[in-house]
């Protein structure tokens, strides 16, 4: 594929694919972007950028909730371990308590069992 050689300074010339004659003189290569009116890609840009801003947006609001619960649910497994711990010392006192009074009513002389039933008959 030759290409043409412009001979007052020996430099290769641009040639276009376009439709357009003039673009094809000038030897600048077109697109349809360029060809658009700005208006139109000014419209096209504002609508992305403000759909971008939307879901930047949304997304901004879905982190800040993501991170409210996390910091919700933190509380809460604090909250369960605490209850955890609580129940746990509860348990004991109500053994250590349980054993008291077992030893407290074998001590007693009200609380033994008699068998005066037995001992009538």
């Amino acid at each position: 594929m030759d290409l043409p050689v412009d001979e007052e300074d020996g430099t290769f010339t641009n040639i276009s694919l376009a439709d357009d004659p003039a673009d094809r003189r000038s030897g600048r290569l077109s697109s349809k972007a360029e060809r658009a009116p700005s208006t139109m890609m000014n419209a096209d840009m504002d609508a992305v950028e403000a759909e971008n801003q939307v879901e930047l947006e949304e997304k901004t609001r879905l982190i800040n909730q993501v991170l409210e619960l996390q910091h919700t649910l933190e509380d809460l497994s604090a909250r369960v371990d605490a209850v955890k711990e609580e129940n746990l010392k509860l348990k004991s006192e109500n053994q250590v308590l349980g054993q008291y009074i077992e030893n407290l009513m074998s001590a007693s002389s009200v609380f033994q069992t008699t068998d005066t039933k037995s001992k009538r008959k």
